[in-house]
């Protein structure tokens, strides 16, 4: 086969940008040398390494993590794809003699993002970046949960008992392997839904979830996921909400659903000048009064525009969480609400090249 000349890779290079090589843009509009302190000390690169330094550069580590959330990539799967793509080594900043982390070393850095609750320091550190580039929280904020699902644990009726008492079963103990492959953090939910039965009667869905859930508020004016807070799945959205307000946002506005809308809740906000926004919920036993019912639709207009992040993150970026554990989830996740941000950024400073 004939070899890859210098010419004849710029050629290749030249062709990719004419094409509109996504990653282009990404390392064009994101200075990813922006995390690299907070990179370093997180992945402990400032104490050194036994045997000498560090065999890979902290910043190539996150942008290798960020192209596996992008396109779903395992971490054998990213090494190849590395190895194998232009663009993936154009975007790293790797030439064809380079050395590629291997999967296992990539799996080790990862475990150094659990370990050490590096994925927190990160996604601070962008949401610092979009304000000095002046993408203000603006607008007011909606809050939501999505689950995302985990594999399915096989385990009795026992077990179960034991896992939601905090206990290991005895039976796990005795066997380490089989022990490091249960997750005992993630948790079953019964979500409710409405559909339509064979005879176009509406009747209530039971639809079930097992693994992690998603807390989220974005801000209504950009769409920037700017808190977030990552749990099991059976965890009660509204307990959630003193964690997820923004009070860096120019709005008083809260928008949510009824999940967030009790009195705790709502005194919570009113006590901190917060305006509530939420979904009213229905008297018990009677019928929803007709302001209520279109103060509600109204809101849920604005509501609406948070389900495009859970839709960009299960539809384009496939997020299920196959790690075992809660720290290895809030990697995952944490990682998933970073690359959206990083999406969402590249989308507005496009829009501003067009518009002039």
């Amino acid at each position: 086969m004939k070899q890859l000349g210098l010419f004849g890779l710029s050629k290749r290079l030249q062709d990719l940008s004419e094409s509109g090589d996504p990653l282009e843009k990404l390392k064009e509009i994101i200075n990813f040398e922006l995390f690299r302190d907070e990179l370093e000390k997180g992945l402990n690169f400032s104490e050194g390494l036994k045997g000498g330094r560090p065999s890979c550069d902290a910043v190539l580590i996150f942008k290798i993590l960020i192209l596996q959330t992008l396109y779903n990539l395992s971490d054998d799967q990213i090494e190849y794809q590395i190895q194998d793509r232009l663009s993936f080594m154009r975007f790293l900043d790797l030439h064809l003699s380079d050395k590629v982390p291997d999967a296992k070393t990539i799996w080790l850095y990862r475990e150094r993002f659990s370990k050490n609750g590096l994925i927190d320091q990160v996604f601070s550190k962008f949401g610092e970046m979009l304000v000095n580039q002046g993408y203000l929280a603006m607008g007011g904020q909606i809050i939501d949960a999505s689950i995302v699902q985990a594999p399915r644990q096989r385990m009795t009726k026992e077990e179960k008992v034991q896992i939601k008492k905090g206990e290991i079963p005895t039976d796990w103990q005795a066997k380490p392997h089989k022990l490091a492959q249960k997750d005992r953090d993630a948790r079953w939910m019964v979500k409710y839904t409405k559909a339509k039965d064979d005879n176009k009667n509406s009747v209530d869905l039971a639809i079930p979830s097992f693994g992690y859930k998603n807390h989220i508020s974005i801000d209504r004016r950009f769409g920037f996921i700017r808190r977030t807070e990552i749990t099991a799945a059976n965890a009660y959205d509204g307990h959630l909400l003193p964690n997820l307000l923004d009070k860096e946002n120019t709005s008083r506005d809260v928008y949510g659903d009824t999940a967030y809308s009790n009195e705790n809740n709502l005194n919570y906000l009113k006590s901190r000048g917060f305006c509530s926004k939420l979904h009213r919920k229905k008297p018990k036993n009677k019928p929803m009064p007709i302001p209520l019912k279109k103060g509600n639709t109204t809101k849920s207009k604005i509501r609406a525009h948070v389900e495009h992040v859970f839709a960009v993150q299960k539809e384009q970026m496939h997020l299920f969480v196959r790690t075992i554990g809660l720290k290895r989830a809030k990697v995952k996740i944490g990682l998933a609400n970073i690359t959206y941000n990083i999406k969402r950024l590249i989308f507005f400073e496009k829009r501003k090249l067009t518009t002039g």
